[in-house]
């Protein structure tokens, strides 16, 4: 059988520890230990990257920050504070959470280089969950992530390296030439990104941001956005913004889907596209010459 050690000599072990670590003390150990800090909500870190997928509401028992130089999937530019008295974190669509978007929209912008859509890149925002919330935490997280493509069934890409100034000069990352795959309506169904130096009937032009105006669902709520663009495709190539216009390039308009634009998204992918004709090149700044009226 084993041996049982009594209750006073632990008691003598214990207190010979104390005395070994502790050094000389003036009898009253209450007042030899410095404060332990306040413990406080929940927050994640900017700067950092993490291996899971992108999420709506983020808990402390799933993340997982690592360096952007290992693999990853996600990338945190920002991290915000709510300041709101609800009960919950805020819902998408909310006042709360559209305004985070807004927020998470210019610093991305500001981190990559230029407007995250003008790239394969896509924006979240992520709250706490409801137990974190129910703790204290207020914070919402803008995460960054690479997509396969801009189009339908796009999917995260596992990267690795930082996202901080990915759009600045020249990117493979950045949204250029296309060729266009039309639909059984003569509508074009998916744009595939093309060396400009091939032959191809589209291109990237810009992002219009749209006024706070109802998810377009009916023909006429399409309206301003293809005026949006048009103005967009002018800019882009430098011939007048004008009547004539319509009759020198036709538009694609790529609005966000449903749910981000509940979310606050309001930028809309614009592309130029030649509809029956093809160019070599971009037409970046190419000028009427380059684009001419067409009378038929």
């Amino acid at each position: 059988m084993g041996q049982r050690v009594g209750i006073g000599a632990v008691a003598v072990a214990v207190v010979a520890l104390l005395a070994g670590c502790a050094g000389p003390s003036d009898g009253d150990l209450t007042d030899d230990w410095g404060m332990l800090p306040a413990a406080g909500p929940f927050v994640p870190e900017a700067g950092v990257c993490q291996v899971a997928d992108a999420a709506a509401q983020v808990a402390l028992a799933v993340y997982q920050p690592v360096e952007c130089s290992v693999p990853h999937r996600v990338e945190t530019v920002h991290v915000g504070v709510f300041v709101t008295k609800r009960s919950g974190p805020p819902a998408v669509g909310s006042t709360e959470f559209r305004g985070a978007f807004v927020d998470c929209d210019k610093r991305t912008t500001r981190y990559v280089g230029d407007d995250w859509r003008a790239g394969r890149l896509r924006l979240w925002v992520a709250v706490p969950s409801l137990s974190g919330w129910a703790a204290g935490s207020r914070w919402y997280r803008c995460d960054l992530t690479e997509v396969t493509t801009v189009e339908a069934g796009a999917e995260v890409v596992v990267r690795t390296g930082s996202l901080r100034d990915a759009l600045v000069g020249e990117s493979p990352l950045r949204l250029g030439c296309q060729q266009s795959r039309q639909d059984r309506g003569g509508g074009v169904s998916t744009l595939l990104p093309v060396d400009c130096g091939t032959r191809h009937d589209a291109e990237f032009v810009g992002v219009w941001q749209s006024p706070d105006l109802p998810y377009p669902s009916r023909d006429a709520d399409w309206a301003p956005f293809y005026a949006g663009c048009r103005s967009e495709v002018a800019h882009f190539v430098e011939v007048p913004d004008d009547v004539f216009l319509r009759l020198r390039t036709d538009v694609v308009v790529r609005p966000p889907a449903a749910d981000r634009w509940e979310a606050g998204d309001r930028g809309v992918r614009c592309y130029l596209w030649l509809s029956g004709r093809q160019v070599t090149g971009s037409l970046t700044g190419a000028g009427p010459a380059r684009l001419p009226v067409r009378t038929r």
